[in-house]
């Protein structure tokens, strides 16, 4: 394996918008070749999490939401931000409760992703938590509208098959299951 880790050395930094939910800075790199580029674009935002979770009847925890972005309402596994100072684990723990008001189960790491290695920051963990169970009712943040479905281990699937599952970084950990455990 190569050894050379080929990173950029950044001459300069501006940070040109700091928000809750959006910190964009523009950065002028050299690269090892010696070229610069003089306005490269980063986007930092906090780790976020997501949750594969399954009920102890083989049922999938999913919740169906609107996304502006695409201007789509689609079924999703649950997801949020990691608080500051809060565990990965903690904040898929958290989020899973929320949204859907299930818990407890089995809980285990099943990958971290990055949603764009180029220009954002952060990383996504994604977990697997299995025979989670109703605990409470949805706990949702006044800008949250979602709803919680149960679907079958076929429906998640064809949702994948058929394209439906638009977020890559909740499409991945679920391709990345069913090749695990296609045949339980």
């Amino acid at each position: 394996m190569e050894k050379d880790d080929r990173k950029w050395k950044v001459i300069e930094s501006e940070y040109l918008i700091k928000r809750p939910w959006l910190t964009a800075r523009r950065d002028r790199v050299k690269l090892p070749t010696g070229v610069e580029i003089p306005e490269y674009y980063i986007l930092e935002y906090p780790d976020w999490v997501n949750v594969i979770a399954i009920t102890c009847e083989g049922q999938f925890v999913m919740v169906r939401q609107y996304r502006h972005g695409i201007r789509e309402t689609r079924y999703e596994i649950c997801a949020g931000v990691c608080e500051a100072g809060e565990e990965p684990l903690v904040s898929a723990q958290r989020e899973l409760y929320e949204e859907t008001g299930y818990g407890n189960g089995s809980w285990s790491k099943l990958m971290t992703i990055s949603g764009n290695a180029s220009t954002m920051t952060n990383m996504t963990h994604c977990y697997l938590a299995t025979d989670v169970e109703p605990i409470s009712t949805q706990h949702l943040e006044d800008t949250e509208d979602l709803s919680m479905h149960l679907l079958s281990r076929e429906e998640v699937k064809t949702l994948l098959v058929n394209d439906e599952v638009k977020q890559a970084l909740m499409a991945a950990p679920l391709w990345k299951y069913f090749a695990l455990y296609d045949g339980e």
